[in-house]
């Protein structure tokens, strides 16, 4: 068997066709994760029990959890139940692409809270205390003390995350979805050349995740600007 390297070259536009549905997943997954991560961050720091248990119950079950369950749980397992057939969300739990959406953005929810919370522990703590001696409210000093350093110590692993949330609309196909990978799998099953496709979609992947990492590399550097100033 040769490795066809034309091919390659002459599949990835195809695969780009899926390019769109990939973007849609991960932008729309990627917000909603990040509304559900500062709500669940906000009961996990909230110091009640009865807000802090769910939020802690609701982490422990996405992150310990595989996201490709998740996707068949939401996708497979809730259409079984007849109240979800004939509720109001059925319109919207019908659709794959939601089912992808929903999924992820819980996923998501769960792994940026836990970033977040360790951006909130992370603000140097003489900085509160100095802050509260100028008689600075606490809702004030968490507006706009604490979630600006939080979010600047936290952009690097949020990076990671939105990296790992690319790859993962890969799984999005194995529901029916024809983004990028769905569609590597539609070509494979023309061409009989699997290696030569799929090394098109990891090239591809590995693209997007350069740009996203440098994206956030030039964020992270604007937002560190004042250090630098200071130190210097």
């Amino acid at each position: 068997m040769t490795f066809d390297f034309s091919l390659i070259f002459s599949s990835i536009p195809k695969l780009l066709s899926g390019l769109g549905l990939t973007l849609e997943l991960l932008i729309l997954s990627s917000f909603i994760g990040l509304v559900l991560a500062v709500f669940t961050l906000l009961m996990r720091i909230s110091g009640r029990w009865f807000l802090m248990a769910p939020a802690v119950a609701y982490i422990y079950i996405f992150r310990g959890t595989p996201i490709l369950v998740q996707i068949f749980v939401i996708y497979y397992g809730l259409p079984q139940f007849e109240f979800i057939r004939t509720g109001v969300l059925w319109p919207i739990l019908r659709e794959p692409f939601w089912c992808c959406v929903i999924a992820l953005s819980l996923n998501a929810g769960a792994y940026v809270s836990e970033i977040l919370r360790g951006g909130v522990l992370g603000v140097d703590k003489g900085v509160l205390e100095a802050a509260s001696a100028l008689g600075i409210s606490k809702s004030q000093r968490f507006i706009y003390i604490t979630s600006p350093i939080a979010i600047r110590l936290s952009l690097p692993a949020y990076c990671n995350d939105t990296i790992s949330m690319t790859k993962a609309t890969a799984l999005a196909s194995t529901v029916t979805l024809l983004e990028m990978t769905g569609v590597a799998r539609t070509i494979v099953a023309q061409t009989f050349s699997p290696y030569e496709i799929f090394i098109s979609v990891a090239i591809i992947y590995m693209v997007m995740a350069w740009m996203l990492q440098k994206g956030f590399g030039l964020l992270e550097i604007r937002m560190s600007r004042y250090l630098k100033a200071t130190a210097g």
